[in-house]
């Protein structure tokens, strides 16, 4: 793996000016914050919402990006803003099915041991194994699993299917290489984030029992997001329809794609060796009601379903881990669920 860069002057910085704001008493934060947020029988976390406050007097969010590039740097640069330096035993770079990927390995990790193939978020068109570093790092340690962190082709140089078809072929990769990743090939799972959760339950329901679970993290499970959440959220807490509907002409280039059921989740049929899954959403997400519809879908598929439901955050919270209560508390939860189902 290349060494980390060191950060400049201006970067440490706000680095350090995150992790204290975000670490402020709450009574601070809240007089900081300004009066409680509540929407639908939820209370915003009160440092998620002085968060999204500093973020909208700096001009920053999730926007459609007229600048490709430019929007990978600053989301690269905000993920390792607020995910800061988190420890595990060992990472290093390899390739998994002909694609860059990262594995892993927690601190006093067998020689076998079960292993997440983990799918980034960012709309399709963002998000790399750098700006998930840091979430990988926490859920692999924290979990005992190791993590191999997949690097897929982005939309909209690679629009649908290429993203799935990377990691299909990446999963496949890893469970026939799996002594050599150091995994019992009985306990490959598959998840991601978003973006990456589409794709990863996308793959899980076309591997079925060569996967042995699912980590679904606030996905993406329909194209057009309406529902009464995809309304209600629209708009101010971070993640935008404004995004949603830029990314999604970046990756969907025809109607068709938009109802393949290898995207279109709530379209797909659903093996019946399906994954045992544990479906996480947020209470101020716009993609709430699709994941949660996604959890019931499978369910009554007959397979075995966790639907865990953080009512105070908000799309993205897996990567705030710098600083803050709630957030790393969710995602310290959600490691020990893989912990304990893998």
């Amino acid at each position: 793996m290349k060494a980390r860069r060191a950060d400049s002057f201006p970067e440490a910085v706000q680095r350090v000016a995150f992790r204290v704001i975000m670490n402020l008493p709450a009574p601070v934060q809240r007089r900081l914050a300004g009066a409680p947020v509540q929407r639908d029988g939820e209370v915003l976390a009160v440092e998620t919402q002085l968060m999204l406050r500093l973020a909208r007097l700096a001009g920053q969010g999730m926007r459609g990006q007229i600048d490709i590039e430019a929007g990978r740097r600053l989301l690269s640069r905000q993920c390792a803003l607020a995910g800061g330096r988190q420890p595990v035993g060992s990472v290093r770079s390899l390739t998994a099915g002909g694609r860059p990927a990262r594995l892993y390995v927690p601190t006093g990790a067998p020689a076998l041991g079960p292993l997440l193939v983990f799918v980034h978020g960012g709309g399709f068109v963002y998000g790399d194994l750098d700006s998930h570093d840091a979430a990988c790092r926490l859920l692999s340690e924290r979990s005992g699993a190791r993590i191999l962190a997949i690097d897929y082709r982005l939309a909209p140089e690679h629009p649908f299917p290429a993203a799935y078809e990377d990691v299909l072929t990446a999963f496949e990769w890893a469970y026939e290489n799996a002594e050599r990743l150091g995994a019992d090939q009985e306990r490959i799972g598959i998840g991601g984030d978003s973006a990456g959760g589409n794709l990863a339950a996308g793959v899980a329901l076309a591997v079925g029992g060569r996967c042995a679970f699912q980590l679904l993290l606030y996905p993406a499970t329909t194209h057009d997001h309406d529902t009464p959440s995809g309304r209600l959220f629209a708009q101010g807490f971070f993640l935008t329809a404004e995004f949603m509907e830029f990314v999604g002409r970046c990756y969907l280039t025809t109607r068709e794609d938009a109802e393949d059921p290898r995207f279109h989740l709530m379209r797909a049929e659903v093996p019946d060796d399906v994954a045992p899954a544990y479906v996480a959403t947020a209470g101020f997400d716009p993609l709430r009601d699709e994941g949660e519809a996604y959890a019931h879908k499978l369910e009554e598929a007959g397979g075995k379903v966790e639907l865990r439901r953080f009512g105070d955050q908000i799309h993205g919270f897996l990567n705030v881990l710098a600083g803050g209560r709630s957030a790393k508390g969710a995602v310290l939860e959600i490691a020990d669920v893989l912990r304990t189902r893998l």
